[in-house]
């Protein structure tokens, strides 16, 4: 029997796109109507979503996706998640009296991928013109977008910080010295001509698509996008979250140094499933680890409601985080025992962990020859509340709010399925209009990434130039019996692995759709060491949503969870589309925050 759900699941055969704004969703529908494939379709809605959703990601971010081509009938991994630059030293950042990279301001800039990353795509994969696919963005930054309530609400809390130290900010997003009023039409005209100025450069390279698209990713790698960053660097001292102003270390060089790759994704076989994510770059190993561990529990003999089905998921997915901080970095600087950390034998002794109460210790595994590292890393752990990083420590009074707005910079998220069999999960991120100011003449800030390094040496994690950060943009793609069948993922930085593999299980144990899926209340923990400044864990930490029943969370707390209660319909932004087995497809959208939405026919 079918149970409630808050908007039908989606099903259609021609294409189905699900984002984190419905604005962006119709731009990717448009794109598969004009004969798009599904890359086309990923591409334009994540241009939209910078515009509609400027709080959550900028054209200065980064951008993680795992793809299957019906072409080559290959599943990649595209990395658009630019590195550190070149200046970006421990020492460099110790000599100006800093032990965490702030989170926010230009220090903490690396190259940003996003854009590259989207024309390797289309340029590699696509099928429409680049005109076509950047159209409803520069509609919506140069006619105008419906202000979405949290973006004013975001833009009022830092309403002192715009007008008192990123002026550039307030130039955009205070139009005429007000916070612009939700739902009533805004505009960027800055950020309309950057891309106007780049689709017109793309276009006197000729007539050939493809050409057109390197000249556009030339012009920001190379040319005045790139010459607009380095200027603002070097000239600008930004106040940022360490409660002082400083520069940023991002050069020209930087940029037309670096490019976008493809990589062969890391996957794990779960019960007849194959999951695909990206490489120990990112946290999306947590995911396939937490499936190795938890194939050996009866998840199926749980309700998908149940205290006992949140504790065994949570605990597992407490281990798999552990390990994240005691061996996860950048492939190309260090050693990730990988093979180990996936292995059955590994997931057995780690399972063995798991009891009928709330582990509230960080317990890495034991990997041979890393024995020091994981000691570093356990003595650099911050408990919240203990570390004096956060409040009145940031500095002056307006900072204390910076920091609180400044930890809801998210990310957003973007399935698509087109009709030839193509999928594509993408998890866009940083460059939020918290990050950084404004760089006048482009009309949207830099990103913040770099705080995801230590500033602690011999960490897999620590900052090193040219060094990707270990990011937490985690897209999922998954095969089901040898054929591809699910994309999905969601925004929510250390949430986003543990908020899909609650849905993933539901949808592979209890044989929800994946709308009934999404409903159901949704829970994390924060038991680790935040990817975020100020880089906290809150050991035995479970936030559960309260419509779980009263019944489930008194069973939780009796099994010695530090338990929060969030209000239900308030955790997670999860997407997800499939191709079912007769060719049916399929798409769902989270009805939490009211801005995801799914379509297709």
């Amino acid at each position: 029997m079918t149970m409630f759900t808050t908007r039908p699941e989606i099903l259609g055969t021609f294409g189905v796109v699900t984002s984190t704004h419905w604005l962006a969703t119709a731009s990717g529908m448009a794109m598969l109507e004009k004969g798009g494939n599904a890359f086309d379709a990923c591409a334009a809605a994540a241009f939209v979503l910078q515009v509609v959703e400027p709080h959550l990601v900028g054209p200065a971010g980064d951008m993680p996706a795992v793809f299957y081509s019906a072409e080559t009938k290959k599943v990649e991994v595209l990395c658009a998640q630019g590195p550190a630059p070149e200046a970006a030293t421990i020492e460099a950042f110790k000599a100006l009296g800093l032990d965490l990279i702030p989170g926010s301001g230009l220090l903490s800039t690396v190259v940003p991928g996003a854009f590259g990353g989207w024309m390797t795509l289309l340029r590699d994969h696509g099928r429409l013109p680049l005109r076509e696919v950047l159209e409803p963005a520069i509609g919506y930054f140069e006619n105008g977008h419906p202000m979405l309530p949290r973006v004013s609400n975001s833009i009022a809390e830092l309403t002192e910080l715009f007008t008192g130290e990123w002026p550039t900010s307030g130039a955009v997003y205070l139009p005429g010295g007000n916070v612009p009023k939700a739902k009533e039409l805004f505009r960027n005209q800055a950020a309309a001509d950057t891309y106007k100025r780049l689709l017109s450069e793309a276009e006197a390279a000729g007539s050939d698509r493809q050409e057109q698209i390197q000249a556009a990713y030339d012009a920001w790698y190379k040319g005045f996008v790139a010459e607009a960053m380095d200027t603002f660097c070097r000239t600008t001292e930004a106040m940022d979250s360490s409660g002082r102003r400083h520069k940023g270390l991002l050069t020209a060089d930087d940029m037309a140094r670096w490019q976008p790759s493809y990589e062969t994704p890391t996957s794990v076989t779960y019960h007849g499933w194959e999951v695909f994510k990206i490489g120990p770059w990112g946290q999306g190993p947590v995911f396939l680890q937490t499936l190795k561990i938890l194939e050996g529990i009866d998840i199926a003999g749980m309700g998908p409601n149940s205290a006992a089905f949140v504790h065994h998921v949570t605990e597992a997915l407490k281990l798999g985080f552990a390990d994240r901080e005691a061996y996860y970095g950048d492939p190309d600087f260090v050693k990730v025992p990988l093979a180990t950390l996936l292995s059955e034998d590994y997931a057995s002794g780690r399972r063995e962990l798991i009891g009928e109460r709330a582990s509230h210790e960080l317990r890495p595994g034991t990997v041979p020859g890393y024995e020091e590292q994981v000691g570093r890393m356990l003595a650099g752990v911050r408990i919240a509340g203990q570390s004096g990083t956060g409040g009145a420590s940031v500095g002056e009074p307006t900072m204390a709010s910076m920091v609180a707005a400044g930890r809801r910079g998210d990310t957003v998220h973007i399935d698509v399925i087109d009709k030839w069999g193509n999928m594509i999960a993408a998890t866009p991120s940083g460059g939020w209009l918290q990050s950084s100011p404004v760089i006048p003449s482009l009309g949207f800030p830099l990103n913040s990434r770099a705080q995801a390094f230590w500033l602690e040496e011999g960490l897999p994690a620590s900052l090193a130039p040219f060094k990707r950060p270990r990011t937490t943009l985690t897209p999922t793609l998954a095969f089901e019996n040898g054929e591809p069948r699910l994309v999905f993922g969601t925004p929510g930085g250390d949430q986003q692995e543990q908020w899909q593999l609650g849905m993933f299980l539901r949808r592979v144990h209890h044989g929800l759709n994946l709308q009934e899926a999404i409903d159901l209340p949704l829970f994390h923990t924060q038991h680790f060491p935040s990817s975020f400044y100020p880089r906290e864990a809150r050991p035995g930490h479970l936030m559960v949503e309260e419509s779980i029943g009263e019944a489930a969370l008194a069973d939780l707390v009796r099994r010695d969870h530090s338990l929060e209660r969030a209000p239900a319909w308030t955790v997670g932004r999860l997407t997800a589309a499939e191709k079912s087995r007769n060719g049916l497809l399929r798409a769902a959208a989270t009805p939490r925050l009211m801005q995801a939405y799914a379509a297709g026919r």
